[in-house]
């Protein structure tokens, strides 16, 4: 490992930012609920699959970006700074009161649940922007840009594959914490300092 500090710290973001309640989370937990863990599974490994085809894209593009261009390396870093600072502010004044768990077209079988997963990751652009922000944050100094960032990108899958059957596992008493008064906010107001934190590291980083 390059830097054991960095990608620990890495894996340690990566997996709060993963059980943060969000799309991805409500499309298991309600096609766990209402379909069953098969469905749930399939819906899980189409969410994964569209990160790892963003992971891919963002990795070659976002390498060769910043191997051509020293220019085009501090535009991005002060880019993703505003956006990471921005979004993180927005989630410390307006966290979410609660997380929305409608059961309307639900998926009918694997196949469908798996689309469904895939269809709903890789057509959101902001999976996108969130690798181009966040990853190059934990990128260390003497390695392949576009490798490593599509290995963080792994990662993150897998921690995503982790929490998703942690969420499988356990639908009931899970769906129930995050419909808990307060769950949803504070973990919000966490990812928020979070965001907030790591803008203001990467806006005053030094250059590569």
């Amino acid at each position: 490992m390059a830097n054991l500090p960095l990608f620990l710290a890495f894996v340690a973001a990566a997996a709060l930012l993963t059980i943060t309640p969000g799309l991805d989370t409500v499309m298991v937990l309600r096609t766990a609920s209402v379909e069953g863990r098969r469905p749930a599974a399939m819906a899980g490994a189409g969410i994964a699959l569209g990160c790892l085809i963003w992971g891919g894209a963002v990795s070659l593009g976002l390498g060769a970006l910043l191997q051509a261009s020293q220019m085009a390396y501090t535009a991005v870093k002060m880019a993703g700074a505003a956006y990471l600072l921005w979004l993180g502010v927005k989630l410390l004044i307006h966290p979410r009161k609660a997380l929305e768990m409608n059961a309307d077209s639900a998926p009918q079988s694997g196949q469908d649940a798996f689309r469904r997963g895939f269809l709903t990751n890789i057509l959101n652009p902001k999976m996108g922007v969130f690798y181009i922000t966040f990853l190059p944050q934990f990128v260390p100094a003497g390695v392949s840009v576009a490798a490593y960032t599509f290995f963080l990108a792994g990662v993150h899958v897998l921690l995503a594959f982790i929490w998703f059957a942690l969420l499988i596992a356990a639908t009931v008493p899970l769906s129930g914490f995050l419909r808990r008064p307060g769950a949803v906010p504070a973990l919000d107001r966490l990812t928020g300092g979070l965001f907030v934190a790591f803008g203001l590291r990467l806006a005053t980083s030094s250059s590569r």
